[in-house]
């Protein structure tokens, strides 16, 4: 088995809910590999027995400001912290966003009197970079216009469950060069897996988020390559994975890029050209026989609904740790 990064190495005498407690998770490269590698741990250690977590965050309040829509990003992380002993406060921002009615950093010194973790699901970055300025307790991205962190830590995780040890993986992405890319890309460099992001012409994911996902690959001895062949992309891939080509927030030119994107549809002939034992991924929801058929959606090789339930049980491992909690059982 091929040996451990350095920075991994590192921190294997660290305790995860030392190294993590009081942090916050704003990007996935907020970690390190070796803080990575622990929450991965963790996660399936929570999946495996979750009596031993039963109230290892009992009575701890936790916030969740949502500016957008959601099915799984709310369930799983309200779900997580309840099975772990605390509660969970909902506030619906989808009419308001966060800093409309009053200042984000008034906002912050408010609740965190309040609760010991926010959770924020957001159109601007910034809204969650601000948050995390000016609030003394951990704060979580949910999802904003840059990234999708705890998507792509689940993500992860199912491939680990599948696949074991990630070092060397060959991991495509297929689509827009959006928020989820962006995090995916990030994870994988941080799990030495290499990574493959097949885009239209323009649509490419951003160019400091890409140099900053090398950077940490040229540390963990994997590569990040962008091209815009959706064959080549998929080529001997050991797991593929497609998102909505418009997202949240982009409607307006979901006519515009429906032509642009078919060519990137995940079809049975598509999958065809990945490493016969390849998996399908997508975040979810779906828009069904556009960025993906029925067909694979729905196939042998689709793990889309693993990855669903792993998001509750990555989010129960990232609770405990920046809460200090990760060495409860």
């Amino acid at each position: 088995m091929p040996g451990k990064p350095v920075l991994v190495q590192e921190l294997d005498s660290v305790h995860p809910s030392e190294s993590l407690a009081g942090r916050d998770l704003c990007s996935v490269a907020d970690l390190t590999p070796g803080e990575l590698h622990a929450t991965l741990q963790l996660a399936h250690q929570v999946k495996r027995e979750p009596a031993e977590f039963r109230w290892a965050l009992d009575a701890k309040q936790m916030v969740m400001f949502f500016e957008k829509a959601s099915l799984r990003t709310r369930l799983t992380f309200e779900t997580a912290i309840n099975t772990l002993g605390g509660a969970a406060v909902f506030v619906d921002q989808t009419q308001s966003p966060l800093g409309e009615r009053e200042s984000i950093a008034d906002i912050a010194r408010n609740v965190e009197r309040w609760v010991q973790v926010i959770v924020l699901r957001t159109y601007a970055h910034d809204t969650i970079t601000e948050m995390a300025q000016y609030a003394s307790v951990p704060v979580i991205n949910a999802l904003s216009d840059l990234e999708h962190p705890c998507q792509a830590i689940a993500d992860f995780m199912t491939l680990q469950e599948r696949f074991g040890n990630l070092r060397g993986f060959n991991f495509t992405y297929v689509g827009d060069g959006n928020n989820v890319c962006h995090s995916l890309m990030l994870t994988a460099a941080l799990l030495g897996a290499h990574c493959t992001v097949g885009t239209p012409r323009n649509y490419a994911p951003k160019a400091d988020i890409v140099a900053q996902a090398r950077a940490i690959a040229n540390v963990t001895g994997s590569h990040v390559t962008l091209v815009n062949d959706p064959i080549a992309a998929v080529k001997d891939a050991d797991a593929i994975y497609t998102d909505v080509c418009t997202s949240m927030g982009q409607e307006h030119e979901a006519t515009k890029r429906a032509p642009i994107f078919k060519p990137y549809q995940v079809n049975e002939a598509l999958m065809g050209h990945a490493s016969p034992n390849a998996v399908f991924m997508h975040c979810l929801p779906a828009h069904r026989n556009a960025e993906v058929t029925d067909a694979v959606l729905d196939g042998p090789q689709s793990v889309v609904f693993d990855q669903a339930e792993n998001r509750m049980h990555a989010q129960k491992a990232l609770l405990l740790m920046l809460l200090g909690a990760g060495g409860k059982a």
